[in-house]
């Protein structure tokens, strides 16, 4: 007979070229036995501002994803892409509004984690680390100023391609790293749910003084929150601990 109590249970829908955030995520969780996570992919591979980028977000693939991800009976689901940081926060508040219809399951994005933690942490001014082009940095910036967000600086590594993202090593990010902790910012973030962020959150945070959200650490961050389970250790970002 199954035990009537379980561990937390969250649910995560994957770009299907990600190869950081479900090894990522359990190495933040590391022993914890009160949560287990959960994934499934879609159809992602490359990151740009035209229709054919655009489309691997539909609504409907997410709908299909997050109905896999609810016969596991999970607590929350979250689309762990950051897509929404350029298309828009409606975007992905209507996206979570139809996951949540179609499953019944609370739910949310690493967009919508983001904004939540700005507005938990009271952060206004930010300095954006990307692997991305120029051109979505810019993009990503015009959303969060229509959020009350500014961008004091930003680094844009001009990558497209979603799998060679998960490829910048910790000693290419340390230096944009350090220059945009220099302007002050309330916090640094590293925007992509593919890159190796929070191997150097601790780091960064220590030598600079300036608190760092990492996409996949702020997600698992809000997913937990959202289930009511604890959060996390301060070594992957101060700003996240219980």
């Amino acid at each position: 007979m199954p035990s009537p109590t379980r561990p937390y249970r969250i649910g995560m829908i994957v770009p299907s070229s990600n190869t950081c955030l479900e090894p990522q995520t359990y190495r933040i969780l590391g022993g914890r036995t009160d949560v287990t996570v959960h994934f499934t992919r879609i159809p992602v591979t490359r990151i740009a501002l035209d229709d054919s980028s655009n489309k691997q977000f539909d609504s409907a693939v997410m709908r299909d994803a997050a109905r896999l991800l609810s016969t596991a009976d999970v607590d929350v689901i979250a689309w762990n892409g950051t897509s929404g940081s350029w298309l828009g926060a409606k975007h992905d508040q209507e996206l979570v509004q139809e996951i949540t219809e179609a499953t019944g399951i609370a739910a949310t994005t690493s967009t919508l984690a983001y904004l939540e933690a700005f507005r938990t942490f009271g952060t206004k001014r930010i300095g954006l680390f990307t692997p991305y082009t120029d051109d979505v940095n810019h993009q990503v910036i015009a959303a969060y100023e229509r959020e009350g967000v500014e961008t004091v600086d930003h680094r844009a590594l001009g990558l497209s391609d979603n799998e060679s993202f998960a490829r910048v090593t910790d000693d290419e990010m340390r230096p944009g790293s350090r220059e945009l902790a220099a302007t002050n910012p309330d916090a640094l973030v590293y925007l992509c749910t593919n890159l190796y962020g929070a191997n150097v959150t601790a780091e960064i945070e220590e030598s600079t003084g300036v608190p760092v959200l990492d996409s996949v650490a702020v997600t698992l961050w809000h997913a937990l929150r959202l289930a009511g389970a604890q959060l996390l250790d301060p070594r992957w970002g101060r700003l996240l601990v219980s």
